[in-house]
């Protein structure tokens, strides 16, 4: 499923894994990279930084905001080198619901400019089914993303 407003994107799936095992993959940098990019370094903390390398120069960076264990994380979002998406200037909010045998996660990305929705529709939409594999026991293998350049 996915909503898109004029700046904001959702997009949900259902993932058969617990909310307890699910909330690592965005604090645990061993777990994220193993989902999306190739190199990560977080700080899983309120006001804590993280760094996103994608493929070697889209950098993703910002901070955790909130952080609710098992149930919902949010980061100040951007990219390194740009002007448009500046590190922190656009927030995403991982939503995570319980839900018979595993967890509704919903993605909301708020405050992106108009233009830069396709690129982070098209981004969300791949990165969103590679940690359901890795959630669900499959290996996503190499994020063959982190070979290419997109910015």
């Amino acid at each position: 499923m996915t909503q898109t407003s004029n700046d904001t994107i959702v997009k949900e799936i259902f993932i058969e894994a617990r909310p307890e095992t699910l909330f690592s993959f965005f604090t645990d940098a061993d777990k994220m990279v193993r989902w999306m990019g190739r190199q990560i370094l977080l700080e899983p903390k309120i006001g804590g930084k993280y760094r996103i390398d994608v493929n070697g120069s889209d950098i993703a960076m910002g901070e955790y905001v909130e952080i609710v264990p098992y149930e919902k994380i949010v980061m100040s979002w951007g990219w390194e080198k740009s002007k448009i998406v500046p590190p922190g200037s656009s927030k995403v909010e991982f939503r995570l619901t319980p839900k018979e045998n595993g967890t509704n996660l919903v993605l909301t990305h708020y405050d992106l400019p108009v233009e830069e929705i396709p690129s982070h529709q098209q981004g969300w939409s791949h990165y969103m089914p590679r940690i359901k594999d890795f959630a669900e026991g499959r290996d996503p293998g190499v994020d063959p993303w982190s070979e290419l350049s997109m910015h």
